[in-house]
């Protein structure tokens, strides 16, 4: 828990340290009332005593009280303020943390924990560092201090009080034994909660297609029953902790007051005021000892949860990315849009099999290299090996004459127009997501460059047909669109982006035929000079490729042209033969 705090600016620090000094302000204060109660109840008991020395004393505990009070406000505000700024840091240096990720560093979390951890979990520290510097810092300087006001005042109360307080450590006690765990648990259920809801968004055509509404509703139950039962368990063991404290309280009121009458009885005639002003002025310190601790109770709730989300967030924090920064920034200018690989084999970790296994190839500048291969072929891993997705197990790749483990990552993706299979689509406008991104100039791209690149990936025709053109709204995920509406603005924002290499990791499975067809034309057309990467599974997407590669349980069973594949590679053949008419194939 205290390894989190690390992330505090020294200015919070110093914003704590004042609180301190308001808190120790509002203690003496709290502790000072009963001192001028006693002598209130001293006047009231002694004959001829002056009524304005009454009302000076009830004015100065008005002005103890009110004092006390901005104290309180005031240390109110810093923790208010630092648990927010903290938290907001907090936040961001998550998500730059998880940007900073591979594919493999955010499977080891998945996306519903990294969420969680996000949002639940860092209200849970900022809810404890607010209060924690109201009351866990108070409690013990109020606790330690009464105790010393009382230290003279009567054994047989001070007695009483420490079997109060010991009846009180030894029931938090018990429950923090039991209640722990289920805090631990806790956040993971929200885990399971979180990644069941989302599941169930994302999929919800799918779900309703095949009527699996009632399998998910299940789902979903099972999971918020499981986090509602352990919330419930929780809550009913930290609901008793009220009660016996309001017991304790009233309990040792009762106490001091029947332990003060024997007292009074048995005390002389002059101490029987002394022995009365003496059990007043005890039982008000008596109860800012229980209170004391009651405010420590109630850290001790909060702090299992706050610790287990802490870990949690300090869990991705400490992860060191394994894709890290090289220092290259530009490559060899003779070999610009020279992409090769090197006896390159990629296994993912954990895993028995490599996915990959000696793969070789060169792409010059300018060519189109093309990847086909059945399902779980590795063609899609093949080519997240060149943004570093991932990074090869063993061999090089190596872009312009650089092995891309060198390259600075900004500089390498600078070099790349990357298109995945799934349409990826930003909320804003048509403009926002084809200009998405630092194209590595500074510069931001105009209207011109905007419009060429969607004319360019056959989309002008249906940007221009919606309300406001380029500046029409796209819904979080392209969801207002079509599916091959998207894959064109994702095809543009590559072309708008003017890289020096386009991956097309099965970009063009949405589009029809003749769109296909016509996009690929125009696309070499008006790139020529860059270098395509382009992962299909249909053989009429690829067939004009300078180069065509075949993959097959992760292995190179084919290289060439698409003639030349199907004269010498039965793999490619039986592809072909399956998409392919006669006329086609003998064309």
């Amino acid at each position: 828990m205290l390894k989190i705090f690390k992330y505090l600016k020294p200015k919070e620090w110093l914003m704590a340290g004042v609180s301190l000094i308001f808190i120790a302000a509002q203690v003496w204060l709290d502790l000072r009332l009963p001192d001028y109660m006693s002598e209130i109840t001293r006047l009231t008991q002694t004959p001829g005593s002056a009524m304005s020395d009454i009302w000076i004393n009830g004015g100065y505990m008005l002005l103890c009280a009110l004092g006390s009070l901005a104290a309180a406000i005031t240390v109110g505000y810093f923790a208010a303020k630092i648990a927010a700024r903290f938290s907001q840091r907090l936040r961001g240096l998550l998500f730059n943390k998880v940007e900073s990720f591979s594919m493999e560093e955010i499977n080891l979390f998945s996306t519903s924990s990294l969420i969680t951890r996000s949002t639940n979990d860092i209200t849970q520290v900022q809810m404890l560092i607010v209060m924690g510097l109201q009351l866990a810092v108070k409690a013990p300087i109020t606790a330690v201090w009464a105790i010393t006001k009382i230290a003279d005042k009567g054994l047989e109360w001070s007695m009483v009080t420490g079997a109060a307080v010991l009846i009180m450590v030894l029931m938090v006690s018990i429950l923090m034994i039991s209640v722990i765990p289920k805090f631990k648990k806790m956040q993971t259920l929200t885990d399971n909660i979180t990644r069941v809801a989302r599941e169930n968004l994302t999929g919800l055509r799918v779900v309703r297609a095949y009527n699996a509404e009632s399998y998910q509703e299940d789902k979903f139950e099972t999971a918020n029953e499981e986090l509602t039962y352990t919330q419930m368990f929780t809550n009913r063991a930290m609901a008793v902790m009220m009660p016996v404290m309001s017991m304790l309280m009233s309990g040792l009121s009762l106490a001091i007051y029947w332990v003060g009458a024997y007292m009074i009885d048995a005390a002389g005639a002059m101490d029987k005021l002394a022995v009365f002003s003496n059990m007043v002025v005890f039982s008000q310190y008596a109860m800012q000892v229980i209170m004391s601790f009651m405010m420590l109770v109630m850290i001790f709730i909060m702090l299992p949860r706050a610790s287990v989300s802490a870990r949690r967030i300090n869990e991705v924090l400490d992860t060191k990315p394994n894709i890290l920064d090289g220092n290259e920034t530009e490559g060899n200018p003779e070999l610009s849009g020279h992409v090769e690989f090197r006896s390159v084999s990629f296994r993912y970790p954990d895993a028995a099999e490599p996915v990959l296994e000696n793969i070789s190839f060169t792409a010059n500048k300018g060519e189109t290299v093309a990847f086909i291969g059945s399902t779980g072929s590795g063609k899609s891993t093949l080519i997240n090996l060149v943004p570093r997705f991932f990074d090869a197990t063993e061999g090089e790749v190596l872009i312009d004459g650089i092995n891309v483990k060198d390259y600075k990552i900004e500089a390498l993706f600078n070099k790349i127009g990357y298109v995945p299979q799934k349409a990826v689509l930003f909320k804003g406008t048509v403009r926002s997501n084809v200009a998405y991104g630092d194209n590595g100039s500074g510069i931001e791209y105009d209207t011109d460059e905007i419009q060429q690149a969607v004319q360019i990936a056959q989309g002008s025709d249906f940007v221009e047909k919606m309300d406001g053109a380029y500046d029409a709204s796209i819904a979080q995920g392209g969801t207002n669109i079509s599916g091959g509406q998207k894959q064109r603005l994702a095809i543009a924002r590559a072309v708008c982006r003017k890289p020096e290499i386009y991956i097309f990791d099965d970009s063009f499975s949405a589009l029809d035929y003749k769109t296909d067809r016509i996009l690929r034309s125009v696309l070499k057309k008006e790139t020529s000079g860059v270098t395509s990467l382009i992962v299909a599974q249909r053989i009429g997407t690829i067939m004009d490729a300078d180069q065509i590669i075949v993959l097959d349980e992760g292995k190179i069973v084919g290289k060439g042209t698409h003639k030349e594949l199907l004269r010498e590679c039965n793999v490619y053949r039986e592809i072909a033969m399956s998409q392919l008419s006669e006329e086609e194939l003998a064309s």
